[in-house]
């Protein structure tokens, strides 16, 4: 029998992409725009693109924030992607403060227009980084199982990123002129992702197969 894995559908963003990279690793792929689909899902992924309120206020229209919030507190596994990581995290300032999910401790913020050096750059940073292994952080049996650190580039389209509370939740991280960009972020089996693994090649595929596998 095929892995289930159940994506969040509440009008935001193709699904298409993100539906065929979990069905290219041999899932079964079904889109929940119900609360009872959503909150029995046996694998949840939740996209996001746009702007941060735009993707709040849609969830909320479709009556799913609280059924994603029980979904996220029965231990099975979860996937935020791109905003819909960033969604996981108690709030975010772009266009001023807008609550988020929650359920990692946390905000978003606007990446700075600066690099290390005092150069500015480009808003949004677009582009292919290396993940990075923040100290202390280990890959083994997550999410990023099987990658090494330094030598898997994923694709990022962001400009905001997330600052977890706790050092404990950055599972990778990615340097964008001297700016740290928050990866992939975990809290039990809650994760999320700021790249996009269905644009990300094989090292995206390898992530994807790792969320549809791994038990935790």
């Amino acid at each position: 029998m095929k892995p289930k894995i159940t994506i969040v559908d509440y009008g935001i963003g193709n699904l298409f992409s993100v539906m065929r990279a979990f069905e290219h690793v041999g899932a079964e792929v079904v889109l929940a725009s119900d609360a009872a689909s959503v909150t029995n899902a046996a694998r949840l992924v939740l996209p996001g693109v746009g702007a941060f309120r735009s993707c709040v206020d849609e969830l909320a229209g479709h009556g799913l924030v609280d059924a994603v919030k029980a979904y996220a507190g029965n231990g099975r596994p979860m996937l935020g992607i791109c905003v819909g990581m960033q969604m996981l995290f108690a709030q975010s300032n772009e266009f001023g403060i807008t609550p988020g999910l929650g359920l990692i401790a946390g905000e978003v913020k606007d990446i700075p227009r600066m690099g290390s050096d005092g150069v500015p750059h480009k808003i949004p940073h677009i582009g292919w980084n290396d993940l990075r292994a923040p100290a202390g952080a280990s890959w083994q049996g997550t999410l990023l199982d099987g990658l090494t650190p330094g030598e898997a580039a994923v694709y990022f389209v962001h400009s905001y990123t997330a600052h977890p509370l706790a050092e404990a939740h950055r599972l990778a991280d990615a340097d964008y002129d001297g700016c740290r960009i928050s990866a992939v972020v975990r809290s039990g089996t809650v994760y999320g992702c700021q790249f996009h693994p269905e644009k990300s090649g094989a090292v995206g595929l390898q992530v994807v197969r790792n969320f549809v596998t791994q038990t935790a």
